[in-house]
């Protein structure tokens, strides 16, 4: 399908462009709102990933699957904004309804609240890969090629963001123990 369509967007078909942005958007939001932390932030990189991948499509190998080609845009631009921006904006209640997609999933996330807010805490260079894996479904080596990493750099990353996210989510789980 994405095949076809990117071929029809090649020969300039405004449909199968809009076709694409409706079958990509709403992970490409959840994703960037993961990593830049802010709705605003994130709908501008997806905008900003969209005008990059239809200046660019051109350059598209065929013969590689397109969803890691159209990731690796989405972090590159996602990383290009958060060094052009020194200021941090936490997650907040009104980017949780981006992230699962509606109200209605409010009480599914309240459940992962605390394994979202462990995620946000992360430093970038395990964050990232720690997102594309496990809320994105990428294998380790199509993260790697995203993030123009060695394979093993990803599973190191990826092992050293597991263990911090399992002692942060000890960490709650003793607070609550006591509080409890």
């Amino acid at each position: 399908m994405e095949s076809q369509l990117i071929k029809r967007i090649r020969q300039k078909d405004k449909e199968a462009f809009k076709e694409l942005y409706n079958l990509y958007a709403t992970q490409a939001i959840r994703t960037a709102i993961a990593i830049t932390k802010n709705t605003a932030t994130a709908s501008d990189v997806v905008q900003e990933t969209f005008i990059r991948v239809y200046k660019n499509l051109d350059k598209f190998d065929k013969s590689k699957p397109f969803k890691p080609w159209f990731y690796k845009i989405l972090i590159n631009e996602c990383n290009r904004v958060l060094k052009t921006s020194s200021n941090i904006v936490y997650l907040e209640d009104s980017d949780k309804e981006a992230i699962t997609g509606s109200s209605a999933d409010t009480y599914e996330f309240q459940e992962y609240e605390d394994l979202y807010a462990a995620i946000s805490d992360l430093e970038d260079t395990v964050r990232i890969p720690i997102v594309l894996k496990y809320l994105k479904g990428f294998k380790e080596e199509e993260i790697a090629d995203i993030l123009s990493l060695n394979i093993n750099t990803v599973k190191s990353r990826l092992y050293k963001g597991r263990q911090k996210l399992k002692n942060a989510m000890n960490k709650l789980s003793e607070r609550s123990e006591l509080n409890g």
